[in-house]
């Protein structure tokens, strides 16, 4: 077996304009994989299908948004007249925003719901649907792999974050319920699994573990002190997870959570 290889692979990358999906992006590249970035910045996806295309490998951008099922459907059509099929999708579109963001002095009775809302339906909603579009596709394939991006949230009590740990704790029932009924319908031909990341430095959560100047807030300060490594993670730390379940290296796996964390969940803080 040719460890970790991509080669002949068409993958869709969901949030591919994000700081860890241009990683991901990257790493499916320098497997030998055909990469699509969707997102709604479309700068910054044709810069990052540019520049692979520029080092000698295929990248397409693709304007979509998850929250969008015409759109979805739109950039499958583009998708499959370039290269005629689809081997996996990364379900990296995601993230929070200032409304929910449940802070100490807040009155848990008075939360702001549309933020709530909004948070829950980007983190799962937005994965469900681009799996309902571009996961009918990777079935016709030969094997195919879909890899949705977990959290450390869903698996501990994480303060002020509330929606957007309820939606990634869905994700992984999800994850796991719907990996099985794939196997039921297309036995070891398409699996289902997750990336459970640690702390990232992210825009979305970049305000609350750091300081202007870099040094950390008493949050940040927080996380470093429970992740057992003592530091954050880096994006291209989250890349040999990724190959490993976009490849037929982990055809045997379905509905895992993989923690790419530094020891967070493991450490009980004493």
């Amino acid at each position: 077996m040719d460890f970790g290889s991509l080669k002949d692979k068409v993958i869709v990358v969901t949030g591919g304009t994000g700081i860890l999906g241009e990683s991901f992006v990257n790493c499916i590249h320098a497997m030998g994989g055909t990469v699509v970035i969707i997102g709604r910045n479309s700068e910054i996806a044709n810069q990052r299908a540019e520049k692979i295309n520029a080092e000698g490998g295929n990248a397409m951008a693709v304007v979509a948004d998850v929250m969008d099922m015409e759109s979805l459907e739109s950039a499958k059509k583009v998708i499959l007249e370039k290269y005629g099929h689809i081997d996996g999708l990364v379900n990296a579109a995601g993230g929070n925003m200032a409304g929910a963001v449940i802070e100490p002095e807040d009155n848990l009775f008075s939360l702001d719901l549309e933020a709530f809302s909004k948070v829950l339906n980007l983190n799962l909603l937005g994965t469900v649907q681009a799996t309902q579009v571009f996961g009918e596709e990777i079935a016709k394939a030969k094997s195919g792999s879909i890899v949705n991006i977990s959290s450390m949230t869903s698996q501990r009590a994480i303060t002020k974050v509330m929606g957007y740990s309820i939606a990634k704790a869905a994700l992984d029932s999800y994850t796991k319920w719907f990996a099985v009924e794939l196997s039921n319908r297309y036995g070891d031909k398409l699996r289902m699994n997750a990336i459970a990341p640690g702390f990232f430095i992210t825009e979305q959560n970049r305000r609350l573990l750091t300081l202007p100047d870099q040094s950390y807030t008493e949050r940040g300060k927080l996380v470093i002190k429970q992740t057992p490594f003592k530091r954050f993670g880096q994006p291209d730390e989250l890349e040999g997870a990724l190959i490993w379940l976009l490849s037929d290296a982990s055809k045997f796996v379905t509905g895992t959570v993989i923690n790419v964390d530094g020891g967070f969940a493991a450490f009980g803080g004493v």
